[in-house]
């Protein structure tokens, strides 16, 4: 997320770092450099402009410059002017029973998925989800909402023997209200652009039917286009919040960083990968702690807390505190892990984490095949593990002798640092701990 942006900010901060005292013309040329990463990342120059000016102003002051930590307030500076950029977070509103939500989007944006990925997100929060396909442009989306529905469990209305979108809408949202559903996401359809066909469609959808929500997904990646066509839906349609996809890809940040101010619209969630848990509120502090290299710890224990059961929390515990931790209880760890998403990705939320970590999220299936090749002896007494039966395991699973060392070695380290963390074994550091346990594994 935002990784070249991240770099070059870090990069600033510590050549700013490195002067003992800061003048006013130090801090200018820092802005410089923040100005031009900022633009690289393709946020709106305009934004850029009222930035670095807001920015410049405090920074400069007399009260930073001869303060203990000038580039510490410096950061803390650029860290509040960047989240007052992003705006509030804002949730979608579900007072309203049932709450329709319609989402709007180019092709390609992830439109249809990320219905999905909203649905599972309210069925989680406990609110009924109903699905209606009406991207009638598409048969693939109406199959793939139906097949993505079918996944979660969640109700799906479509209907492809007819071309009218209306009346899809409309029996959709009878059926919706029929099985008691709370929230009622309509999937409409995209287009490669914006044109008149599509805006009357959707126009039509909501005069007809007045969803309480209209939210447009756009696709982060595309930077600045995403800001011109979330201007031109709420020109032509009316728009009350944004969902950003794709977060985790090779995105330049430049639309999170603009589309609040440029819009005047809300982005409400942020899609940060592939799998259907993959969507996440947008929380303007978070991204920016993340993005400045500050990890992000709250995210990072939710995430936790949605995998990690309060018996397994304990059991963990006793093991961490009597150090009876075993390479099944490490096998364990890594299967909580991946429920709870990319390896590499989670790891940029814990603060301090050096930049330009490249993890393989392959790399756990080495793991726990090396594991699996194990005797339940050897797992729970890995001391008897020597030459022979190295030999025997690195075989069984395809993996090398050199593997299987690596994995012991990581494994003994991890339990000395489980006697350290006896203590704290709660629920949110054990999942922290298994994320950098782990991860130290395949650091390249």
């Amino acid at each position: 997320m935002f990784d070249s942006l991240s770099s070059k900010l870090d990069g600033v901060f510590k050549k700013l770092g490195k002067r003992g005292i800061l003048r006013p013309e130090h801090v200018k040329e820092g802005l410089r450099e923040i100005r031009i990463a900022l633009l690289e990342a393709d946020v709106n120059y305009k934004v850029v402009k009222e930035f670095i000016k807001r920015v410049e102003v405090k920074a400069v002051g007399e009260e930073v410059l001869k303060s203990l930590t000038p580039a510490q307030q410096i950061v803390k500076i650029v860290k509040d002017e960047l989240i007052a950029l992003m705006g509030e977070g804002e949730k979608i509103d579900t007072t309203s029973n049932p709450t329709v939500v319609m989402l709007m989007g180019l092709q390609g944006s992830g439109k249809t998925t990320t219905a999905a990925k909203l649905a599972k997100k309210f069925l989680k929060e406990g609110k009924k989800p109903f699905l209606i396909a009406a991207d009638l442009q598409r048969p693939a989306a109406i199959d793939q909402l139906a097949q993505l529905g079918k996944e979660i469990g969640v109700g799906v209305y479509t209907d492809k023997t007819t071309k009218d979108v209306i009346n899809v809408v409309k029996k959709g949202i009878e059926e919706g209200k029929r099985t008691f559903s709370k929230i009622i996401i309509i999937d409409t359809a995209g287009r490669l652009h914006i044109d008149e066909e599509l805006m009357e469609e959707i126009k039509k959808i909501k005069d007809k039917f007045k969803p309480q929500e209209s939210i447009l997904v756009v696709d982060s990646m595309t930077g600045q286009d995403a800001v011109n066509v979330a201007k031109g839906f709420d020109e032509k349609i009316g728009i009350d919040g944004v969902i950003l996809t794709k977060l985790d890809g090779d995105a330049r940040g430049g639309a999170a960083l603009s589309l609040k101010v440029v819009t005047g619209k809300p982005i409400k969630f942020v899609g940060i990968g592939e799998k259907i848990d993959d969507l996440e509120p947008f929380y303007p502090d978070r991204i920016v702690s993340r993005m400045l290299g500050m990890g992000d710890v709250l995210s990072l224990i939710e995430k936790a807390e949605s995998v990690i059961s309060d018996e397994e929390a304990a059991s963990l515990e006793k093991k961490m505190l009597n150090a009876s931790f075993t390479l099944q209880d490490f096998m364990d760890q890594i299967k909580m892990v991946k429920k709870m998403g990319s390896l590499g990705g989670l790891l940029k939320m814990l603060p301090g984490v050096p930049k330009g970590i490249n993890i393989d999220d392959k790399e756990l299936i080495k793991v726990e095949s090396i594991i699996q090749s194990m005797t339940p002896e050897e797992r729970k007494k890995p001391k008897i593990i020597k030459a022979s039966r190295k030999r025997r395991i690195a075989k069984g699973c395809g993996r090398t002798v050199a593997d299987v060392n690596r994995l012991l070695k990581q494994y003994d380290m991890s339990k000395n640092m489980m006697k350290k963390f006896g203590k704290m074994g709660k629920k949110k550091l054990s999942g922290m701990k298994n994320i950098q346990d782990i991860a130290g594994m395949f650091k390249n």
